[in-house]
């Protein structure tokens, strides 16, 4: 679930997407996640919905009937009560150009069909912790693992963990989704970001930094490796 601190009130996410099964089907994995979700079919009916809603993100398709969804973003980003609403456009345009395109309209990420929704909710959510809408914890834990994001501190079983800044990003992003598989990609979206050129096998490298800092002679490897799969933060790992 999204983490949230008690009595927090859950984001409120506008999905603008004419294809009723992929607005279904992003409806229930987004409620899955803790948000809440209300749809539009078309960027007139989008742009009603803003005014009268005041959603924390929007997700955007690209292909709209009348209205496209550049022209809804360029609309939103002209308005003073919108103009910092965090946009994701989403489309199934693949096009390096496009995806300028896209972002010089005022979105603040881009994310093409067909995607994985694990990665599309890490994109949300980092929007959402820039723009204040989701408090992000100040305390981060697993098993024996606790890290102290104010004094950038982590711990396992009593014992001070010293970790390089990519480690940290990373165990940080582990410890925000223990026990699920990221491939290489997915975390170098998340960790580097989806604008930084590195190769795959780079996410190897760190993982291996990783557990060497954070695992001792006789403790326990939490870093479990997926063949073909990529990496978890998991208490089974092998």
């Amino acid at each position: 679930m999204l983490d949230m601190i008690a009595g927090a009130t859950r984001p409120l996410v506008l999905v603008v997407e004419d294809e009723a099964a992929l607005a279904t089907m992003l409806r229930y994995n987004l409620e899955k996640q803790g948000f809440r979700v209300e749809e539009a079919a078309d960027g007139q009916e989008a742009l009603t919905r803003i005014a009268e809603s005041q959603p924390d993100l929007v997700l955007l398709d690209w292909m709209l009937p009348a209205l496209s969804g550049l022209e809804v973003c360029r609309q939103i980003r002209r308005r003073p009560a919108t103009r910092d609403l965090p946009v994701i456009m989403v489309t199934a345009r693949t096009e390096d150009q496009d995806a300028v395109r896209g972002l010089n309209t005022g979105a603040d990420d881009y994310i093409t069909k067909p995607f994985n929704t694990e990665a599309l909710v890490a994109r949300m959510r980092a929007l959402l912790r820039r723009a204040g809408a989701v408090p992000a914890k100040s305390t981060l834990s697993f098993h024996d693992i606790t890290m102290d994001l104010s004094t950038h501190r982590v711990v396992r079983g009593g014992r001070a963990l010293h970790l390089g800044p990519t480690e940290f990003r990373l165990l940080e992003f582990f410890l925000q989704h223990p026990r699920r598989v990221f491939s290489r990609e997915e975390l170098l979206d998340a960790v580097w970001g989806k604008d930084i050129h590195v190769e795959p096998r780079t996410v190897d490298v760190h993982i291996r930094r990783l557990r060497k800092a954070i695992n001792g002679e006789v403790e326990l490897d939490l870093v479990r490796t997926v063949r073909a799969a990529g990496y978890a933060l998991d208490t089974e790992a092998v």
